[in-house]
């Protein structure tokens, strides 16, 4: 658990904050394995700061492709993912800088079950009074353009050089129904499933005789003679390995 000034000394189950502690993130160190990729856990109290990050194109070895799946959320909480409208670089630049760019972003109302994926280039900000999931590309790499004041290092000309100025696409937004094994993620850089019992054929083919990672939302799974429930992540050696209890919802990753 990592303490984070805009962290929550309240967190959703099975999370509990150490006395007087605000934790903003839960961090999983990626198994050698899998080393391209990293899961964490995001609990925020505070507006987190308007950011971007660059392609692997763009800066190689450090791109990050990340995506979010929101497991708790205070009434009223909101994502803001993309701008409502195309903004040229002069203009996005100047609103970073008066701190307009906040009300440039497209703030998106979420409860349990909102599914983002944001590509590289996507500029974003995590709102307060939300819980997420973040699977990402194993990069430190982060832009931020605006932070509300905070005393903290802005990027502006790097940011500048990688972020698009322009609405969200839908399609890289979802809300995970409630049954069901769907495909959340394919690509570039990795592949996110949520699991609804023990796969089927297509996934099968999807994930092939390959570790992945294994991210409980509901329910646990056995792997490996070990049981692992909501609030861990582990590596299994394939899809095939895993035996989920009836009713488990896992999210299953594995680099493209």
């Amino acid at each position: 658990m990592v303490e984070r000034p805009w962290g929550r000394h309240a967190l959703p189950a099975p999370f509990t904050a150490p006395a007087g502690c605000k934790i903003g993130e839960v961090w999983f160190d990626p198994p050698a394995e899998l080393s391209q990729l990293l899961v964490k856990y995001i609990f925020t109290s505070e507006a987190l700061s308007v950011q971007v990050h660059p392609s692997d194109d763009q800066a190689p070895g450090q791109g990050k492709e990340e995506c979010w799946l929101v497991i708790a959320a205070d009434p009223g909480a909101r994502l803001g993912v993309g701008f409502t409208r195309d903004i040229p670089p002069e203009a996005m630049r100047a609103a970073a800088l008066d701190g307009s760019i906040e009300h440039l972003l497209e703030w998106h109302p979420v409860a349990a079950g909102d599914f983002f994926h944001i590509p590289p280039g996507t500029v974003h900000a995590i709102g307060p009074g939300i819980g997420l999931i973040e699977v990402q590309q194993n990069s430190d790499v982060t832009y931020r353009l605006y932070d509300y004041g905070r005393p903290r290092e802005l990027h502006l000309d790097q940011g500048m050089k990688v972020a698009r100025g322009e609405p969200y696409r839908r399609e890289s937004h979802c809300r995970v129904p409630g049954s069901g094994s769907v495909t959340l993620v394919d690509g570039p850089r990795f592949r996110l499933d949520r699991l609804d019992g023990t796969g089927d054929a297509r996934l099968a083919a999807r994930y092939g005789e390959r570790p992945l990672l294994v991210i409980p939302v509901s329910g646990s799974v056995r792997l490996a003679g070990e049981t692992v429930g909501p609030g861990q992540c582990a590596l299994a050696p394939a899809l095939a390995a895993l035996d989920p209890e009836p009713g488990a919802k896992l999210l299953i990753a594995q680099p493209a």
